[in-house]
């Protein structure tokens, strides 16, 4: 069994990034490092945490090359979507011919990109592109003017 030295500066790091930082795996990662702090064996951490005896060493490897700072790192990230590339593109179309419908929307993706997205991806995308009057919010869309009747 590994055994480290926690200054009183990372285990108070440990104790309060295990509960308060703001991505969940690095939540578990302080936890597996603050057991380890508190004496427990690598079973026992690996039982409490939830993660196999491989990660807790791999963790515990982790923080001796880089500390809590390399324990913080999130290496991954999404993928792009296929979209992202004609965004300029759609976003001209759109402001030249406005959408009625989402369902008109996916047609002219499709047609203009070779990409076919369900309605709820095109949604989302016509509100990023912010080019539809339909990613307006309520509030904010142009509404009629009430005419008032003509008095006889």
């Amino acid at each position: 069994m590994l055994q480290l030295v926690f200054s009183e500066a990372d285990k108070h790091a440990l104790h309060y990034e295990r509960y308060h930082h703001p991505h969940p795996r690095v939540q578990q990662r302080m936890e597996a490092l603050w057991l380890k702090s508190q004496g427990c064996t690598h079973e026992d951490i690996a039982a409490l945490a939830g993660v196999s005896r491989r990660s807790v060493q791999r963790y515990l490897d982790d923080y001796l090359d880089g500390g809590l700072e390399r324990l913080r790192r999130v290496p991954w990230k999404g993928k792009a979507s296929a979209l992202a590339d004609h965004h300029a593109s759609l976003e001209d179309y759109f402001l030249e011919n406005p959408p009625r419908s989402t369902r008109e929307a996916q047609a002219a993706i499709e047609a203009q990109t070779g990409v076919r997205r369900g309605l709820t991806q095109v949604r989302a995308f016509l509100k990023k592109l912010s080019a539809c009057a339909g990613a307006r919010s309520a509030p904010s869309r142009p509404r009629p003017i009430p005419r008032s009747k003509p008095t006889s």
